[in-house]
C-alpha cells in the first residue's frame, strides 16, 4: 500500500519529484527517465508507472533549459519503441500458453480488455494503445502472442512512439510553463490522465451497455 501511494504521490506531483531528480543527478535524470519509459513499455507486470504526465513534465523542463529537447526526445523515443519491441517479444515467446494457465502476475482482465481493444481497431491499436494507460502495456504483448507478425507491428510501434513521446514532450515545451498551468500542474496532470484513460472507459461502458 505504501508503494501505491508514494506512486500516485509521485505522478501527482510530478514536476516536483522531476525536478528534485535534477537537482540531485543533472543530466543524468535523462537516464531515469529512459528507464521510466522503457519499464513501463516494456514490461507486461509494469502497467501503472508515469508515461503521459512523465513526458510532459520532461517537456515542461526542457522549455526551462534543463533538457535538450532534441536529444531528450530521441533518447525516450528509442526507450518507447525498444519498450514496446521487448513487450512483443515476452508475448510471442510465451504464447497462447499466457491465456491458458493463470499467471499470478498478469491481470487477464487488463488482456481481455486489450484483446478487445485489438478487435475494434485492428493494427491502429498500436499507434492508438500508446496515448491510453494500461492498455499502452498490454496492446505490444497481445500483439506477440499472436495477433500481429513482426514486420507490420515494428512500423505501427516507430510510428507510434515518435507521435507519443513527441506530441507529450511538445506539449509540456509549449505550455508547461504558462502561469495557468504552473499554478495548476496537479489538475493538468489529472485532466491528462482522465483524457487518457476516456477511451478504456467508453470500451467498458459499450461492453456493458451489449451485456444486458
Amino acid at each position: 500500500m505504501d508503494h501505491l501511494l508514494s506512486l500516485i504521490d509521485f505522478i501527482l506531483h510530478i514536476d516536483v519529484h522531476l525536478g528534485e531528480l535534477i537537482r540531485n543527478y543533472g543530466p543524468q535524470t535523462s537516464l531515469i527517465l529512459f528507464a521510466i519509459v522503457f519499464i513501463e513499455t516494456g514490461l507486461v507486470i509494469m502497467p501503472l508507472l508515469p508515461g503521459d504526465s512523465l513526458l510532459f513534465a520532461a517537456g515542461t523542463f526542457a522549455a526551462r533549459g534543463d533538457f535538450d529537447l532534441l536529444w531528450l526526445g530521441s533518447l525516450l523515443s528509442v526507450a518507447a519503441i525498444a519498450g514496446d519491441s521487448l513487450n512483443y517479444a515476452i508475448g510471442h515467446w510465451l504464447g497462447p500458453r499466457v491465456f491458458s494457465q493463470n499467471y499470478r502476475w498478469l491481470n487477464r482482465r487488463h488482456l481481455q480488455r486489450t484483446e478487445e481493444f485489438y478487435a475494434r481497431h485492428g493494427g491502429k491499436t498500436i499507434v492508438l494503445a500508446r496515448f491510453v494507460p494500461i492498455v499502452r502495456t498490454f496492446a505490444p504483448f497481445v500483439a506477440g502472442v499472436g495477433a500481429m507478425n513482426y514486420p507490420r507491428f515494428l512500423f505501427y510501434n516507430i510510428a507510434g512512439g515518435l507521435l507519443w513521446v513527441w506530441g507529450f514532450l511538445l506539449l509540456g515545451y509549449h505550455f508547461g510553463n504558462l502561469p495557468a498551468v504552473q499554478g495548476n500542474f496537479t489538475l493538468v496532470i489529472l485532466a491528462i490522465i482522465f483524457i487518457s484513460v476516456l477511451p478504456v472507459l467508453v470500451e467498458y461502458l459499450r461492453a456493458r451497455r451489449s451485456a444486458v
